[in-house]
């Protein structure tokens, strides 16, 4: 008699979040990560998971919580930066060191509910996307610089990469591993966010949006809306349009390799 016993859709997925002066909030994300991954476990849609915290250079008890969970948890592991590297350097770090078919990355103040994972993967696998980018339904929340200066951005990066997405630094990216192995980031801030999606857009993978509920940071600090942070954004923005047009998208078959349908 055959088995009914069907192996997951994907073989592991890796949830990653970069973590700065995070300690009010990094045992909140790991639980909810461990929640996330368990149901798709359950689901069968992948086989497996871990979590990984990339600690950038904390000066609070970040790094101490941290390792305190990759010590209770074989499914945790931690990654210490000696020096802060900001967002970009985080995700690159995190990029890099994830061993998953999947990667999902967020932020530790769980800026939406990670249930929502579940969707994202099965959006991944049914629209046979490469990428699965959300958006947030209502930013309220942020105040109106937070929302001007938002619009302003969404529109600049549109007109200036050809992207009809919404919300690019949203921090809700879900993807296939291999297409890390397509793309080089260099970014060390804020802008890394868009320079995945132009990169990946540009060389021909599949980007899917939907909408999640967003819930602003009640804990912790923000500084993605600070001068500093635009001036830089602005000049990779940039430097990244000069550089895409010599980039020529990939092959069909290459982009084509795709794994749907697993054996029973």
């Amino acid at each position: 008699m055959a088995s009914s016993t069907r192996r997951p859709h994907f073989e592991s997925l890796t949830i990653f979040f970069p973590a700065w002066n995070e300690e009010a909030t990094i045992e909140r994300a790991v639980a909810a990560a461990f929640d996330a991954g368990d149901r798709l476990v359950t689901s069968g849609e992948i086989g497996s998971f871990d979590i990984l915290v990339i600690d950038d250079a904390s000066t609070d008890n970040t790094p101490v919580i941290a390792d305190k969970l990759a010590a209770e948890h074989e499914q945790v592991r931690v990654i210490h930066h000696e020096r802060n590297r900001k967002l970009g350097g985080s995700l690159k770090t995190g990029f890099a060191n994830a061993t998953g078919e999947l990667v999902l990355y967020t932020d530790a103040d769980l800026p939406f509910d990670l249930a929502e994972t579940t969707k994202a993967v099965r959006l991944l696998r049914i629209y046979e996307a490469d990428i699965v980018s959300a958006y947030r339904f209502d930013r309220t929340g942020e105040g109106p610089r937070r929302l001007v200066y938002s619009y302003v951005y969404n529109h600049l990066v549109q007109l200036a990469f050809g992207l009809r997405l919404r919300d690019m630094n949203f921090a809700f990216k879900l993807l296939r591993r291999r297409v890390l192995d397509h793309i080089e980031l260099k970014s060390e801030g804020s802008f890394i966010d868009v320079e995945l999606l132009a990169r990946a857009h540009r060389l021909g993978f599949h980007i899917v949006q939907f909408g999640v509920d967003y819930f602003p940071r009640t804990r912790g600090i923000s500084t993605l809306s600070s001068n500093a942070v635009i001036l830089q954004i602005l000049r990779e923005m940039w430097e990244l349009r000069g550089e895409l047009r010599s980039l020529e998208p990939l092959p069909t078959s290459l982009l084509e390799q795709r794994d749907l349908s697993p054996e029973p």
